[in-house]
């Protein structure tokens, strides 16, 4: 034990700081958000990521999501706040608020924790979020991926850097075991908890973190960066196939020629087809391999299908990729001076001048409410089967404006509804940055 504890194995300064030069670049005085939760290494990367952004002038903040899924939860957060304050290290806490899932707790808990997490980004101006994943976490994921056949690009693992809409998520400890950082906190005197989940076997990644062994987390964690260079690859040369066979509308529709179609299923036009289907749907992930493959073969039968939340139209030059109505998220309220992602698709921020208003998709019933003699569908240059999809902005007395829609029925009223910015920002872009292996 004693030789676990020797400088020789701590992660040095110098260390992370190479890492970091990889994740770079950095802004002069960098200030840099680390997610914490209390645990061991998450701590580790708090101390290592204070000295190296004060090493340049800059600050960290340390920022601790309570999910509130325990009784304990929030004075645990208020311990470790305690312990980041004895350092001189400043510190935020978010909650998870409202309704809990009753299954899938552990994806839940993650996509509350990176939506908070991002948001206090964005109010804060911080471009870089830190987060404490370590070879070992590496490993899990992608025997996990393994397990569920999730297809070559799972097996890449996490990527060191993931950019997200406001923030670039930065993994500098992906390389690191993780027995190289419970010492240096034994060293520095930091304290740290133990989440008991970490423990707790109804976890499917906590069943899978049993079976590892050292020298298989090597070898996983090789794999995952073999794989990622490999995805690197496949990014670019997808991207090159959809500049030439693809288009993409500002109402959130896209077109993907019978070139695409025309030689059978390849890994490159699955891999332009899961791209456009993940874009237009809205879809935190493309579709698995088993459909996207049936999806394919239909098309190239000039059937159509459905896939992904969308609607993928058989043509005789192409594919219409759509999004499917039914699966269109529901209405929701948008408030003065907020903004929101609508449908994973559309991105809305509302004046705070403005009164409430409420988001949906237009629908048959709105569609037909606000169409006219003077808004042909023609002459919108939208296929029909798409103007149901659109957004739609309701305000207090049920008006409908569709803003991709001028010259319908309420066309008088779109003047009241200034305040409304929208964009078409899916949650994955149609062209992908090439994989990043650092």
């Amino acid at each position: 034990m004693a030789a676990a504890l020797t400088d020789d194995w701590l992660l040095t300064a110098r260390e992370f700081a190479g890492a970091m030069a990889r994740l770079g670049p950095f802004e002069p005085a960098p200030h840099l958000a680390v997610a914490v939760s209390g645990g061991a290494d998450s701590m580790a990367l708090a101390v290592l990521a204070d000295r190296w952004a004060r090493d340049r002038g800059g600050r960290i903040t340390a920022v601790t999501v309570d999910h509130a899924l325990r009784d304990a939860s929030r004075a645990e957060a208020l311990a470790t706040r305690r312990v980041l304050a004895g350092r001189g290290i400043d510190h935020a806490l978010l909650t998870w608020r409202g309704d809990k899932p009753a299954t899938g707790i552990q994806a839940g808990a993650r996509a509350a924790r990176y939506r908070l997490l991002e948001g206090w980004c964005r109010a804060a101006g911080v471009l870089h979020l830190l987060v404490a994943h370590h070879r070992g976490d590496q490993a899990e994921t992608v025997a996990m991926r393994r397990a569920m056949d999730s297809g070559p690009d799972g097996l890449s693992g996490m990527a060191a850097t993931a950019p997200r809409r406001h923030v670039r998520v930065l993994r500098p400890l992906l390389d690191v075991p993780p027995a190289r950082l419970r010492p240096l906190l034994d060293r520095e005197g930091v304290r740290w908890i133990d989440d008991p989940s970490n423990r707790d076997d109804r976890y499917a990644r906590v069943r899978m973190r049993r079976t590892l062994t050292p020298a298989g987390i090597v070898r996983l964690s090789a794999a995952a960066r073999r794989d990622g260079e490999r995805r690197a690859a496949r990014d670019a040369d997808c991207a090159a196939l959809l500049a030439l066979h693809a288009r993409l509308w500002p109402a959130g529709y896209g077109w993907l020629d019978a070139a695409l179609f025309d030689a059978g299923p390849s890994a490159l036009s699955l891999r332009a087809l899961a791209r456009m289907i993940a874009c237009v749907g809205g879809c935190d992930y493309p579709p698995r391999r088993a459909p996207l493959l049936r999806a394919h073969g239909a098309l190239a039968a000039a059937r159509s299908a459905t896939l992904g939340g969308c609607r993928l139209i058989a043509r005789s030059d192409g594919v219409l990729v759509a999004r499917e109505l039914r699966a269109v998220a529901p209405p929701a309220t948008l408030a003065p001076g907020a903004e929101m992602l609508w449908d994973g698709r559309f991105l809305l921020r509302l004046s705070r001048a403005a009164a409430p208003v409420t988001v949906g998709a237009l629908g048959r019933d709105g569609w037909a409410e606000i169409r006219c003699a003077s808004l042909d569908p023609r002459g919108t240059g939208i296929p029909e089967t798409v103007i149901p999809t659109l957004p739609a902005i309701r305000n207090g007395d049920g008006r409908i404006i569709a803003p991709h829609l001028p010259g319908g029925r309420n066309a008088a009223e779109t003047v009241s509804f200034s305040p409304v910015k929208m964009a078409f920002t899916p949650i994955q872009a149609l062209f992908a940055a090439p994989f990043p292996v650092v």
